[in-house]
């Protein structure tokens, strides 16, 4: 990051503060919503008697809507402004939530439910441009740390929502009615508060997501982060099942110990992106991928007790908050001048990642009547990205500087100049 002698509040108040709140509550409200039936996925099973693979589908369809809005939403906040998609985006969040609070009596309804979910799950796409834009590239790093810091949504979810259903009897129909209020008053807020930036930005449209897709180097990073990313979400949605249906926990100790899990992956994000910016990110990545594959692989294996089984999905989940960090340390070394559009790209494919391992996790369950199956392979594949982290470390380390522009590919018009070389802009270090 960029180091400047400015305090804190001086930063922020070059800018626009009241916007820089607007996104971040905008995107802390948009990660609880994503997350929800994942929250309350325990209850929807047992109320509707869902087998392993319709539990896992379910939990981890809102991500596979995640990724696809997140591309859509980052195409219409280009072209119409972020704060007039934002709005939009947040009514349309409230659909679910009448579904899921006055319908939703069968399996069906709940997919369709999930998926409309992911529009919440790709707030990413407009939160970030938003705040982004009113800040001048010297103080991105505090402003988007502010913004980012939205990903705590998923904590509130995974904490929250058992509670108001069980502890005060409001049931799952009732948690998606509640949501509707805080959806709500967001929506007051963000419109009372944000603002566009005055400077203009000429909308882009799908070519340069398309110039891009030619490019090797992006595949790589899609299936890293896809990996790191998707595991994190995934794990997010799916833990509580595994904590309730295989050890026995209450439904409110299941979500405390998803939501530590949910606390390590978050808190250690930025922590993987500083790290990287020391030892060299794909250097780390190795490590982190290391210790992910001995973790799932060891918990596949032995199916330990919960104590140990706890310490195993810790590590493995700090590992992959890490790798988030990490990959997007490489991403705006490698992309200078498409760090947006190539985070939007990479984005989706951590969002894919997370929608196929509930689902792994779940059907493998289903039919080997194991829990350890889905595990095992997860591990094997974390250790291929450590075999592709060390067959292209040798070709990446000491390849790319800021501003050199990739032959043949449309530039994406963002300031990067005053940014060292091998320091990364930590609005991709704390976004989801």
């Amino acid at each position: 990051m960029i180091f400047n002698r400015k305090s804190v509040v001086q930063i922020l108040r070059e800018g626009h503060p009241s916007t820089l709140f607007a996104a971040f509550l905008y995107f802390d409200m948009s990660f609880m919503i994503w997350m929800l039936i994942g929250a309350l996925s325990l209850l929807i099973a047992q109320d509707l008697a869902l087998t392993p693979f319709q539990k896992g589908f379910l939990v981890a369809l809102p991500l596979l809507g995640g990724a696809f809005f997140r591309i859509v939403l980052g195409l219409l906040a280009d072209r119409f402004g972020p704060k007039k998609v934002g709005m939009s985006s947040l009514t349309l969040t409230l659909v679910p939530l009448v579904w899921g609070w006055v319908g939703a009596r069968s399996f069906p309804e709940l997919l369709g439910i999930a998926l409309l979910l992911g529009i919440a799950g790709a707030s990413f796409a407009v939160a970030l441009p938003l705040a982004s834009r009113w800040y001048p590239p010297e103080s991105q790093g505090i402003a988007m740390g502010v913004a980012g810091a939205g990903n705590s949504g998923t904590l509130l979810a995974i904490f929250l929502a058992p509670m108001l259903a069980v502890t005060y009897h409001f049931g799952w129909h009732g948690v998606f009615g509640l949501a509707i209020l805080p959806v709500l008053a967001t929506l007051a807020v963000f419109w009372w508060l944000a603002r566009e930036a005055p400077a203009t930005h000429s909308p882009k449209g799908a070519r340069p997501y398309l110039e891009l897709l030619k490019v090797r180097d992006l595949w790589w990073f899609c299936l890293f982060y896809s990996t790191t990313f998707g595991g994190f979400v995934g794990l997010t949605s799916y833990l509580n099942i595994l904590y309730h249906d295989h050890y026995g926990m209450t439904f409110l100790v299941a979500g405390k110990l998803t939501a530590l899990a949910v606390f390590l992956g978050s808190f250690f994000r930025p922590v993987g992106g500083y790290l990287a910016d020391q030892i060299g990110g794909v250097r780390l990545l190795s490590i982190l991928f290391s210790l992910a594959t001995l973790s799932f692989l060891s918990f596949g294996w032995f199916l330990p007790p919960i104590l140990p089984a706890i310490f195993l999905v810790s590590i493995g989940v700090l590992s992959l908050g890490m790798g988030n960090g990490a990959i997007f340390q490489l991403v705006p070394q490698r992309f200078p001048a498409q760090v947006g559009i190539v985070s939007g790209i990479v984005g989706a494919a951590g969002g894919l990642g997370g929608f196929f391992l509930p689902t792994l996790l779940g059907s493998m369950k289903e039919v080997f009547h194991a829990e350890g199956t889905g595990f095992l392979i997860y591990g094997l594949v974390a250790l291929s990205c450590v075999l592709a982290a060390l067959l292209k470390r040798k070709s990446w380390e000491g390849t790319w500087a800021y501003g050199t522009p990739l032959p043949g590919v449309l530039q994406e018009e963002i300031p990067l100049e005053g940014i060292p070389a091998g320091r990364v802009p930590m609005e991709v270090v704390f976004g989801g």
